[in-house]
């Protein structure tokens, strides 16, 4: 059975789980012989929880990422999101579960340079088949101070701006999950500080739950809990909170 991320000394939390991690494994094959890139992975993270995998680089945070939401395969183990266990899936119904219930903030803001500030926060939607998509667009970018940018292109824009972007296309679609890879690692530190205090607050007002990858402490610590990984390895699950104190 996965480690649950609720030390003993809390109350039992009642929450579903969002997001169930088991005996997860990913080997590739190398000239060289085989590589473990993760190595036996469980835990669980309960709907709208905070939680942040730390680690060095290396140590394998960025492909856990990757299987959780499904753009890659493991080699072993299992990764059940909000219900639908991925691995059960083909491409297509990975990608369903995607559009319907992840989004996703890049540390390269992963937006599409053809496309204005509206365009590229309205596609998501567009893709889901909604019918208003131009309305909950708009209402997010002027949420995150965009408003006057939305006819701008990504390279119009400043990288604070671009993540701000990014950050209203993960939102728009009101998730129930959201992956954050690095999503300061391009931008300087007043930038990078002013787009974490924007994230966690669209994430406290959505109720999202939010799987957030770094290697700064600093960041990691807004999150309720912490995982850490060393190659390849789950070394540690600790409340966020107990290691600010400390």
């Amino acid at each position: 059975m996965a480690d649950s991320l609720q030390p003993q000394a809390e109350v039992a939390d009642t929450r579903p789980t969002a997001l169930q991690v088991n005996n997860l494994g990913k080997r590739v094959p190398l000239p060289s012989g085989e590589l473990t890139i993760l190595d036996g992975v469980s835990f669980s993270i309960a709907a709208g929880d905070t939680v942040a995998i730390v680690g060095a680089s290396g140590s394998g945070k960025s492909t856990l990422l990757s299987l959780m939401a499904g753009l890659d395969t493991p080699s072993q183990g299992s990764v059940t999101l909000d219900g639908e266990v991925l691995s059960a899936l083909d491409e297509d119904g990975r990608a369903r579960v995607r559009g319907a219930k992840v989004g996703f903030v890049f540390q390269n803001f992963q937006l599409l340079p053809s496309l204005t500030a509206l365009e590229n926060v309205m596609l998501p939607l567009e893709l889901r088949g909604d019918r208003d998509v131009s309305t909950p667009a708009r209402a997010i970018l002027e949420k995150v101070g965009l408003g006057a940018r939305l006819g701008h292109y990504p390279r119009q824009l400043s990288g604070g701006e671009q993540q701000r972007v990014a950050l209203a296309r993960a939102f728009v679609t009101r998730p129930s999950l959201l992956f954050a890879d690095e999503p300061t690692g391009n931008l300087d530190t007043h930038t990078g500080q002013a787009i974490i205090e924007l994230l966690f607050a669209l994430n406290a007002e959505a109720g999202t739950t939010l799987v957030l990858v770094t290697h700064d402490d600093h960041l990691a610590v807004r999150c309720r809990h912490l995982i850490r990984l060393d190659s390849g390895r789950l070394v540690s699950q600790e409340l966020a909170r107990d290691r600010q104190a400390a």
